[in-house]
Parts: structure tokens; sequence; C-alpha cells
């Protein structure tokens, strides 16, 4: 068990991320692109919108016919034609001359701003009084305003929202090349797992993690493969570790990561063919025995095998390398929420921990409560809303203490 002594601080552990290759990526239809990660740089080959159009209906104009203008002293104009939304138009205005417009459409040659139709009265058929003056650009969006033709408006990493998407039907961007989405393998070890259709005996308890660590790959919008039960046997656990690594991007092996002498999952994992441990531990609480190791070009790790310890231990340690398995920029992503500390909390010093907290609103401000419960009911990280970090130089924390909370 030489490999036990590789501990690791989570800082240590997180400079490893860049020791893995990205997924491959592929073209896909734009309307298929939400939730996947940008393989390449968007770069815009035209203007957006391609033209000056109006924002508000009203009166299109060049803004210096209107410079002076008020409710006491209007600027009289001609009109010169009505724009509807769509329309080309066929005239040029000149000085002292305005043309009706409608929200979306195309100012005419020689304007460059609108006047709010509320802004303006029309006197006849050929004139129309102006009683508030309107800046150049006033009303309007520009013909490269949104986007300039040759600009990188995506940068390759970015994740696609429906936003993204939009922009890039904007552009007339019909399929784009995106990273694959990550498979993660998921094995569950351990001779006390059974299946979750059957009826455990003393002693027995039923397979939770491939269950919660399935919906968190999801929720990071990759693909989670589980490959079942590996009993407590070094050959059958290095079997399945050969299968996944063979069909997924990572791995993760549920149970079998602490000291003793059933822990097979180092042993497996280094009998592979190209296979390092990397950590065999990491000073945070939950999830000290956590493995990480890389066989061939992808990462494999050993989670704890308590519930609780490998949901916290996806969420803080692992969920950074599969969004960089993805594609993702490496921006810290991680949705933090400021509050109030409910009460005092010890912490030893030594490790990071993360605590369980539930969020209450009131009085203008959000509390954080910590969870009571021993560290492998899963029923805390069901009340739990967050995770309050300490460092691992710090005590404890104290009652009315402003902290930041890890929204799960």
């Amino acid at each position: 068990m030489n490999h036990f002594f590789k501990v690791k601080s989570l800082e240590e552990v997180m400079e490893r991320v860049k020791d893995f290759s990205l997924v491959d990526s592929e073209l896909i239809p734009v309307g298929d692109a939400f939730s996947r990660v940008l393989a390449r740089d968007l770069v815009a080959k035209t203007d957006l919108p391609g033209f000056r159009r109006a924002t508000m209906d009203g009166y299109a104009v060049a803004a210096n016919s209107t410079f002076g203008a008020s409710e006491s002293n209007p600027a009289w104009l001609t009109l010169a034609g009505t724009i509807s939304m769509g329309d080309i138009p066929g005239f040029a205005l000149e000085t002292g001359q305005a043309a009706k417009i409608s929200t979306g459409g195309m100012l005419p040659l020689g304007a460059d701003s609108v006047v709010m139709v509320e802004h303006a009265e029309l006197i006849d058929d050929a004139s129309v009084e102006i009683y508030k003056s309107v800046a150049p650009l006033q009303n309007v969006i520009d013909a490269s305003e949104d986007v300039a033709k040759d600009e990188t408006v995506l940068p390759q990493g970015t994740f696609i929202r429906p936003q993204e998407q939009g922009l890039a039907a904007g552009l007339g961007v019909s399929k784009i090349r995106v990273y694959k989405r990550p498979r993660v393998g998921i094995i569950s070890t351990g001779d006390e797992i059974v299946p979750i259709e059957e009826e455990p005996s003393p002693g027995k308890i039923r397979d939770i993690n491939s269950y919660t660590l399935s919906g968190f790959i999801r929720e990071a919008h990759a693909e989670p493969v589980c490959y079942g039960i590996v009993k407590d046997d070094r050959a059958a656990l290095r079997k399945a570790l050969e299968k996944a690594l063979e069909e997924t991007d990572m791995v993760l092996i549920s149970g079998g990561s602490s000291v003793g002498t059933r822990d097979f999952t180092v042993e497996a994992v280094s009998s592979l063919k190209d296979a390092e441990i990397l950590a065999h531990g990491i000073s945070i609480s939950p999830g000290k025995p956590t493995i990480l190791a890389r066989a061939g070009a992808k990462p494999v790790w050993g989670l704890p095998g308590q519930v609780v310890s490998a949901m916290v231990v996806f969420k803080i340690v692992v969920l950074p390398f599969l969004n960089h398995l993805k594609g993702l920029d490496d921006r810290d992503r991680t949705i933090r929420l400021p509050a109030i500390l409910s009460r005092n909390v010890a912490s030893a010093q030594g490790r990071r921990e993360f605590i369980r907290v539930l969020l209450e609103h009131g009085a203008g401000r959000i509390t954080a409560r910590p969870v009571l419960g021993k560290s492998g009911l899963i029923r805390t990280m069901i009340h739990a809303d967050g995770l309050l970090e300490i460092g691992e130089h710090v005590e404890g924390l104290e009652k009315g203490a402003l902290v930041d909370i890890i929204l799960l």
C-alpha cells in the first residue's frame, strides 16, 4: 500500500487537470448545439444586423434636422415616405425630411436616428412636427453594432446556451463544431453492494452511488455509462476497468478507496498498461481517501463508497476535470452565494472541510444553517442547499460570519 502516502492538497490535485486531453469534436446542426461546448472560434462572416434598423416605431430622420426641437419650438419636417419592417427603402432622406418607420425597419440613406412616435405629431399627409431632438444613432441599431464582420463572436470553449444558438443562427451558421459529450464510466465495488431491485440482507446495502453519480454526470451535460457492481475481486475489477476505459473518457470507481486488506482499487489501476497513481488521498473532508489515477490519457477516480463523500468529491473535485474534458474554458464555474452563518462551526486544521448547509431567507438576508447528521446519512444532502467551505488553516467559523456557500 505504498501508494496511500501520495496524499495531495486540493490545489495540487486541481493542477493535474491539464494532464488530460479533451474529447474529440464533431460538426452538428446549430439547433442541436444546446449545452455543448464550442470546439472552434466562431468568426462572423457578415455584420449583424447588416443594416441600420429602428428599435422604435416613429420617424427616421437625420439627427441634425431635429436639433433644438421642443414642445414650444417643434421642428417641421417633410414626409418622404413610409417604411415597413422588411422593406428596402427606395428613397434617400434629404435635410429637413423624415420617413415613417416601424420597429425593425431599415433606415433609408441619409437617416441616422429615429424619433419616437410619441415625440412627433403628423400634421398632414406630407408633414410631421418633432417635439424632441434626437442624437445620432438614437433608437437605432447600426449595421455592425451587434456583430462586426470578421469578429470572433464566440471563442473556443464557450458553453452554448439558447442565446449562443440564436447568435449563430443570426449569422447564418447552420452547423457548428462542438466537443463530443464525454462518456463517464461508473463502477460500483464491494461485496456489500446489491442491485436496487434486490432486498438487502443484513450487512448489505443497495447501490446508491451509481444513481447519484449518474445524475451529477447528466447535470454536467455528459453521458454516464454504468458497468454494474463488481465484487471485491482484483481480476474482476481490472476486467471491468479495461472495458470501461475502452468505451469511455473517464472512469469513476465507487468504493474500495479506504485503507484495508480488501482495497483492490489501487492494485487494479496500477496493473493496467501505462497507468499511474497521481494521488491516493486528498486533504479534504469528507472525501480524504479519494484516488486520482491516469490510465493512458484518461482519468480514473477511486471515490469513497460512502454516498455523501462520493457526492461532495464529485461536486468539488471531479466536476472541474469533467468540464475540462468536454472543452469548457478554465474559468471557475462554481456558483457561490453569500450568507450569514447561523451558529459556530468547528473545523480541524490541516484539511479543507465542506459542511452541508440549509439556506434560509428572512429579515432581508440569507442565513446558512449547518445540516446536522453523520457524514454517511444521505438525507443530509437532501436537506442541504449548498456547501460551506472552510480552509485547511482555519480552526472554525463563528456565528454571524459572512460566508460564501457553494450551491448544490
